[in-house]
């Protein structure tokens, strides 16, 4: 990996503030960004396989896992351009151009905002499970649930965040991949501040951000699972099909956590997407 020089008290701050890690002996950066109620540990057995090759950053939302949350302001993250702000701080910090931004979920849209700010620094995405919007909204558009649904979900979770994440974890999952990935889950949303996991969740839920697609330029691989609760296959295509330049692949597994629950599958998917690019 290309040594860079010390960052400025500035730059170092932002890092701080995103509990940044860089790993890696290459000089392309491939950043990994985690979803909603999860951390950057999350990628534990997708990231490494890049690390020969690539320049990995990992990094933590900012009111998540290891992030400083007194950085978290119930303005500027009450929706996804707050979360975006952020990445577009990151890159800015660390100088990185030419990124591979591997986006999980809600940060798949977070990523798709952050590149239509600045496409100079992105040179593809990848969207793990994306979903622009969540919510139904027909005839034409079936995002998976109803506003009851969420609605429900959140006084579950304002009410009682021990039950919300019992109910929701093994649905994120996938009940038949095992009850392990679960639990780890099920921690990390308990382990959550709840004033900010409650704003994050409306924030991700409740948000519509599939007029954003056509604004995306970047080179983006959209993978989409082929059983998934909380991103349908509709979505998927849907995000693939709004997108001038994707390529959606389709793993024949189940649970919208396919880097923990299928790793090899995942990078594997990104593997040929990256040697179809020439990279």
């Amino acid at each position: 990996m290309q040594t860079k020089p010390d960052p400025s008290p500035a730059a170092a701050a932002v890092l701080r503030r995103s509990n940044v890690h860089l790993l890696g002996e290459g000089s392309q950066p491939m950043v990994f960004a985690h979803g909603f109620g999860c951390d950057q540990q999350m990628w534990r057995f997708v990231a490494p396989a890049f690390e020969e090759t690539h320049q990995v950053v990992l990094f933590d939302h900012v009111g998540c896992g290891r992030s400083d949350f007194s950085a978290w302001s119930p303005q500027r993250h009450a929706d996804l351009q707050g979360y975006a702000s952020d990445v577009v701080d990151l890159l800015e910090a660390l100088d990185l151009h030419d990124v591979i931004f591997v986006g999980h979920s809600v940060s798949s849209m977070i990523g798709v905002l952050a590149a239509n700010r600045i496409p100079h620094r992105f040179a593809h995405l990848v969207l793990v499970g994306p979903s622009p919007r969540y919510l139904n909204d027909p005839p034409n558009y079936h995002g998976g649930f109803e506003r009851a649904d969420i609605e429900a979900l959140a006084r579950l979770m304002e009410q009682n965040m021990v039950g919300w994440a019992d109910y929701l974890a093994p649905v994120v999952i996938g009940a038949e991949n095992g009850e392990e990935f679960s639990r780890e889950l099920k921690a990390s949303f308990c382990t959550a501040d709840p004033v900010i996991a409650r704003q994050f969740a409306a924030a991700t839920f409740l948000g519509d951000n599939r007029a954003d697609l056509d604004d995306v330029t970047t080179p983006t691989l959209v993978m989409q699972v082929e059983q998934d609760s909380i991103a349908p296959m509709e979505v998927g295509r849907f995000v693939h099909d709004r997108l001038r330049n994707s390529h959606l692949t389709v793993l024949p597994t189940s649970g919208h956590c396919p880097h923990m629950t299928h790793p090899n599958e995942t990078i594997q998917a990104i593997r040929n997407y990256l040697d179809r690019s020439g990279l």
